[in-house]
């Protein structure tokens, strides 16, 4: 045996026992006559002490740091402790010790507090890993991986694996396509989602699946998205979408007491869509801090059953809210006292071109009682004391106003919203606030193609009282202008999101089960007979054999340890993560591949 404990075990107990561990040199200390080397491995570090002897023999035979080192002495009482790490309280007094290994010198220091940049340690990533916080990590993804299998297995979840090799079916994000040698000229897929497979499961009797699995997706990179992702993904027939609310819920709450000792037991509240476009400017608040959206004029194409504020700013002259299709408001809580030069700061901030707002309209609510404004030459201070009001402030408070195209500045107010909270200090990462956001939309209009797509996937089933409009309406749309009042946009989704601190942890649906309606789905997306039946003619065929009602859910596994491990990336969660541009620059993937290849594929590459 190499070992006969790990460097994270031993503890007071343990002194006068004879030991052997193994594993790499973290630091060497010599003091005259002896050396201290602490010694580490997966479980943690242990103090060696080298007496004089065997000083002699590091003396012809040095080590360095990240030798692999075999350890054999006796646990002894340290004299000089270190209460930082669990095994403080001891050292090993050194009989004998073999260098199983040595290693150049490495290009950043294995410690927490790291002398690497992202790029060094991706290349080294096999070294990365050996740092304890990126090994803290990993073993949170695996206890919450652990808590979610053993849940879904006490509630008699089977756990099916579906194939990576599938039928590339684009709608939405870009398929990954692997060339097939044996059929040349066609491709496989890689899934996005285990979607279909997973519906066709449940037409086969298998009413409660789940899968931790791996996912793929041809799109452009960011913090929370990678080429390939995990999802728990999970199915069950002969529900309902409370059924599926209610199981999911005891699963996200299951994890938070396994993994992060939270008995969270607040009722999960519930939010529809339009609502949270309306108060949050975005479908996946942050409901850990207040500062909702004041609308003080909304398009009139839009939210048509919302009621503004219109009346505080009308006929004052102002052409910046005149001219604007939405003016929207955020009353910021104790920044009455920002200077010029930081609200200047903040209108440079919208006019980013992440954000792409032209310009900034602030009110502060002075502790004085009074109101000051930068736009107080077309506002009294009436005026601008009743818009404070209206959006919830009080003294002390800054109010925040964008205005222009509706879409643009819903989604500027929602990030200039997150950045003051954040700012504030209000987006706090031990805090945690779960949400259920529900009656989304069942289309969006492309107006690039004058037709609908599918907000979520085309497997959604409309809400029970919306199939009979989806059925007897005609999807065509007519006057592109007036797609607003065409009976599609109006149909919402038996759909719900799971949110946590801001950010879309699960989503799913009940999923249309009838081969009529799926086709009408189909139709109303663009698919003739044909297209249908070249696409999905699997799934159809399966839903004449008697498919139950069901639907489902599945939880980004990546992004959900990111949140529980308090960082916004989820690179972080992940052993071998790529790049901002899809690459793993460990491995120097992706590659070309030689001509022999290539000819076997009968690709013939064309990079003109």
């Amino acid at each position: 045996m190499y070992r006969t404990n790990t460097c994270g075990e031993l503890r007071i107990g343990d002194v006068s026992k004879k030991v052997t561990l193994a594993g790499w040199v973290q630091t060497v200390r010599k003091f005259g006559a002896i050396t201290f080397v602490d010694l580490r491995d997966r479980y943690g570090i242990t103090q060696l002490l080298f007496g004089e002897e065997l000083n002699k023999r590091l003396e012809e035979s040095p080590l360095g740091r990240e030798f692999v080192l075999q350890a054999t002495g006796t646990v002894r009482e340290r004299s000089n402790k270190n209460p930082a790490i669990p095994t403080g309280d001891i050292e090993i007094e050194l009989e004998d010790f073999k260098i199983l290994n040595k290693s150049i010198v490495p290009p950043f220091t294995i410690q927490d507090d790291t002398d690497g940049g992202d790029d060094l340690r991706m290349k080294y990533r096999f070294l990365d890993l050996r740092r304890n916080a990126v090994k803290k990590n990993l073993e949170l993804r695996y206890a919450v991986n652990r808590a979610a299998r053993n849940y879904l297995h006490n509630q008699g979840f089977m756990d099916i694996e579906t194939p990576f090799l599938i039928k590339s079916t684009p709608e939405g994000a870009r398929d990954f396509v692997v060339p097939s040698r044996m059929n040349p000229g066609q491709f496989y897929a890689l899934p996005q989602s285990p979607q279909t497979f997973k519906q066709l499961l449940m037409v086969s009797g298998y009413d409660r699946y789940y899968q931790v699995v791996k996912c793929f997706r041809d799109e452009d990179l960011r913090a929370d998205r990678q080429p390939e992702f995990t999802q728990i993904d999970c199915e069950m027939a002969f529900v309902e979408q409370e059924d599926i609310i209610s199981m999911f819920e005891g699963m996200v709450k299951a994890i938070f007491k396994d993994v992060k000792g939270i008995d969270y037991r607040e009722t999960i509240g519930r939010m529809s869509w339009e609502d949270a476009m309306w108060n949050y400017g975005n479908d996946k608040p942050d409901i850990r801090f207040g500062m909702q959206v004041l609308n003080l004029k909304k398009p009139s194409s839009v939210y048509v059953t919302k009621t503004d504020q219109s009346s505080l700013i009308d006929g004052a002259g102002f052409k910046v809210f005149d001219e604007a299709e939405t003016v929207l408001a955020i009353a910021v809580p104790g920044c009455s006292e920002y200077s010029r030069k930081q609200t200047d700061e903040l209108t440079e901030w919208v006019k980013r071109p992440q954000i792409g707002m032209k310009g900034l309209v602030f009110i502060k609510c002075n502790v004085d009682g009074t109101f000051k404004s930068s736009v107080d030459k077309f506002y009294s201070e009436e005026k601008l004391k009743s818009i404070a009001t209206t959006a919830n402030a009080k003294a002390g408070d800054l109010v925040l106003i964008l205005a222009g195209l509706e879409e643009k500045t819903r989604k500027a107010i929602s990030e200039l919203r997150l950045e003051m909270a954040e700012r504030l200090g209000l987006r706090k990462p031990g805090e945690f606030k779960l949400l259920w956001v529900l009656d989304f939309p069942l289309f969006e209009y492309d107006d690039e193609n004058n037709r609908w797509v599918a907000r979520h996937h085309p497997f959604t089933s409309p809400k029970p009282d919306h199939i009979e409009s989806m059925i007897s309406n005609d999807p065509g749309i007519k006057n592109p202008a007036e797609y607003l009042k065409h009976p599609y946009a109006n149909i919402k989704a038996n759909a719900y999101d799971m949110v946590l601190n801001g950010n879309e942890v699960g989503g799913g649906s009940i999923r249309i089960h009838q081969k009529e309606l799926q086709e009408k789905m189909f139709a109303a997306l663009g698919m003739d007979r044909h297209e249908q039946q070249h696409k999905f003619g699997f799934l159809l065929g399966a839903f004449e054999y008697g498919a139950p009602p069901h639907g489902g859910i599945a939880f980004g596994f990546d992004r959900l340890c990111s949140i529980l491990g308090g960082s916004e990336s989820i690179r972080d969660f992940i052993a071998f993560p790529k790049n901002n541009a899809g690459r793993d620059v460990m491995l120097d993937a992706p590659s070309t591949i030689d001509e022999k290849q290539l000819k076997e594929l009968q690709i013939k590459p064309d990079l003109q």
